[in-house]
């Protein structure tokens, strides 16, 4: 195997990585603020599955992709309103709530999608060349030649991290997780802030999915997201409810996958159900190795996570 050769299969293995990994980056991105904010969502397949099946639909209804994430975005956040209602409302079990939701977003996207099945997207989300970086050998390939969606997760996520560390808004976030009768003592509404971010980050697990839908794999089949939103739930553990952690979790997962893809591609002598196995695979060793240590050194989880606030219990 020549060394270009080598180095060609390298450069397009991390370019997929970084498009497919943002699917997942968006959704995980959501679940650490849902996180942060001392509410477990276990529905993030569910709603990137619903998150997929809007912003295709409104794409393929509309014509325009754009449009489409849009979309995705509502439905998202949509379905992240009503995990909102039960457990911060009427506190119910967050991990019921949200493997509920999970079931009945597969369900109701698989009937209300049965339609769009095998139906060519009429717009989607291209490779968009950026002048002079894209032209740096490898690097440029892999960084600046990817779609509109990849680039907005550049920016999103040391936007996110500066919000969460470095401004007040994002103190009262920590502390909503952290300590919410504290936070409830200094004069913030825990309901309307749990509210707040739990759509929020519904919303952009719906962004996650038409990702999927409107970039890596424009159209709509059912079970298109293939368990990433548990994936998601995993490498925000894994990234210790930190942006920047969680972003490089989710493009080593990316790397996983498109390596596994072009393995096949070039006729591995391996099984190729091994091979779709390596991803998941890989997921499950991460997600135990970052439990030990998040545990050792006890940093990172929200201390409320989890566990509905009663004032009256203050």
């Amino acid at each position: 195997m020549s060394d270009a050769f080598t180095i060609g299969f390298l450069t397009s293995v991390l370019a997929a990585a970084m498009m497919s990994g943002s699917a997942i980056l968006y959704a995980a991105l959501g679940e650490v603020l849902a996180e942060r904010a001392g509410v477990l969502n276990l529905g993030v397949e569910g709603m990137m599955l619903m998150g997929a099946l809007g912003g295709f639909a409104m794409c393929y209804w509309t014509g325009s992709a754009e449009l489409g994430v849009l979309g995705a975005i509502v439905v998202g956040g949509a379905m992240a309103a009503i995990h909102a209602v039960l457990t911060v409302s009427f506190r119910a079990n967050q991990v019921v709530s949200g493997l509920a939701l999970t079931i009945f977003g597969g369900g109701l996207s698989a009937y209300l999608g049965a339609s769009l099945v095998g139906k060519p997207a009429p717009d989607r989300f291209s490779r968009i060349d950026i002048p002079l970086l894209g032209d740096v050998p490898e690097i440029g390939n892999i960084l600046f030649n990817q779609n509109a969606l990849v680039y907005l997760a550049y920016v999103l996520v040391p936007l996110l991290w500066w919000f969460v560390f470095r401004t007040r808004p994002g103190l009262n976030l920590r502390a909503i997780g952290e300590n919410p009768a504290t936070a409830d003592a200094m004069g913030l509404n825990i309901a309307r802030q749990r509210y707040v971010y739990v759509i929020v980050g519904g919303g952009f697990a719906g962004l996650g999915g038409a990702v999927i839908s409107l970039a890596t794999n424009p159209g709509w089949a059912e079970n298109v997201t293939a368990g990433r939103g548990w994936i998601a739930v995993a490498l925000v553990i894994f990234g210790t409810w930190n942006p920047s952690r969680v972003a490089a979790g989710a493009f080593l997962f990316g790397a996983v996958e498109a390596g596994q893809f072009r393995l096949q591609g070039i006729n591995v002598p391996v099984s190729s159900f091994f091979l779709n196995m390596l991803p998941y695979a890989f997921t499950v060793l991460v997600l135990v190795f970052s439990t030990m240590r998040t545990r050792r050194l006890r940093i990172g989880q929200p201390a409320a996570l989890g566990r509905a606030y009663i004032r009256e219990e203050r």
